[in-house]
């Protein structure tokens, strides 16, 4: 049995990839599995993988030379898969995609498609033709899937194995917390927000209230230094991390998520039920708008808007939860809009039937 799965460069697409994978390997540990991305995600993401990885010559059309990376990531991809010869394809969207899945299709290969956005992105539209079968992560999608309709299967978007709840007191810990105090886990993404940053800052700075919050920040290496110095100024307890792993422990222990609305990010938020204000980036606002409006249709967040953000704004909100504590209460409860499931489950039961294997309900 030989699954290849291909994901593009940023988190959003090659987490659940990994994850998919990694869980396959935990299931069928005779399976063969291979991991395509494009060359710029080597150093990002080729070590600690349970799955073998290969690098594709592709990127973003922009001009001469990357149409001929483009064109060479077609004979790469014609090449890898009749050296493979995998039984099924799983492609978790991006440009990468479109010469595998092209490629695949040529050769009668089974494709399953994964989107992990509310709104389809153009490689996961474009190729929805060719695809077998079309998984998406929010049952909004079909809206957009209208002519592939017979093709879509809800899954989720896959979640990283280390990603459990954790006993709130032990995550605290953790953290060196207090159980007393209202948590704020702040984030800005893959690539960070100075934005963010600098607007939370901004906005607890004056609060007359701050020494009940303590703050847990994802702050991204290029304004770590700074903002560590400015919070050491705060009569406030901190954590700030330029990069952080155990994000099972973040969640656990947060009252409060301040975040861009990248499908992870949103998919955690729904595994771990924590009243979020999202800040859809501003570059992606389209395709994170509609994530972020999913959570707030359902109470469980609040939309602020990247050039909104100023210190009145989130301090408004966050004094409003500290006051209030029946808020956060009601958005914790607006994710029972939102059942419960395995999304690596679903997604590998509907490989495996394909792939003509049985799985274990």
């Amino acid at each position: 049995m030989k699954i290849l799965a291909v994901a593009g460069s940023s988190g959003g697409h090659i987490f659940p990839a990994i994850s998919f994978l990694e869980t396959l390997k935990d299931h069928y540990k005779d399976l063969d599995s291979l991991l395509l991305l494009p060359k710029i995600s080597i150093e990002k993401y080729s070590q600690d993988l349970q799955a073998n990885v290969e690098f594709l010559s592709v990127t973003n059309i922009k001009n001469i030379p990357s149409v001929v990376l483009f064109s060479k990531a077609f004979f790469e991809s014609m090449s890898i898969l009749v050296r493979y010869n995998p039984n099924i394809v799983v492609s978790f969207g991006s440009v990468v995609s479109v010469p595998v899945v092209l490629c695949a299709h040529v050769l009668g290969k089974k494709i399953l498609l994964h989107e992990q956005n509310v709104i389809p992105g153009r490689a996961n539209k474009f190729l929805s033709g060719f695809a077998d079968r079309i998984a998406i992560s929010f049952e909004k999608t079909r809206e957009y899937f209208k002519k592939r309709k017979e093709k879509i299967v809800f899954t989720g978007n896959p979640l990283r194995k280390s990603l459990c709840l954790i006993d709130k007191r032990e995550a605290l810990d953790f953290f060196g917390f207090s159980p007393d105090k209202f948590t704020i886990l702040v984030m800005g993404g893959s690539q960070s927000s100075h934005n963010i940053n600098r607007g939370f800052l901004r906005a607890v700075l004056p609060m007359p209230v701050k020494e009940k919050l303590q703050v847990i920040h994802l702050s991204g290496s290029s304004d770590f230094e700074e903002l560590d110095r400015l919070y050491k100024e705060l009569n406030i307890k901190y954590k700030i991390y330029p990069f952080f792993s155990s994000m099972q422990n973040a969640y656990s222990a947060a009252d409060l998520v301040i975040a861009r609305a990248g499908a992870t990010t949103i998919a955690e938020l729904i595994s771990y039920r924590i009243p979020a204000v999202l800040i859809p980036y501003p570059y992606a606002y389209k395709h994170q708008t509609a994530n972020a409006k999913v959570l707030e249709a359902a109470g469980a967040a609040i939309i602020v808007r990247d050039e909104e953000l100023n210190n009145l704004t989130l301090r408004d909100i966050i004094g409003g939860c500290l006051r209030n504590p029946e808020t956060l209460k009601n958005m914790r409860a607006g994710y029972e809009a939102f059942p419960r499931y395995n999304a690596n489950e679903l997604l590998i039961k509907i490989t495996m039937e394909y792939c003509n294997v049985k799985t274990s309900s």
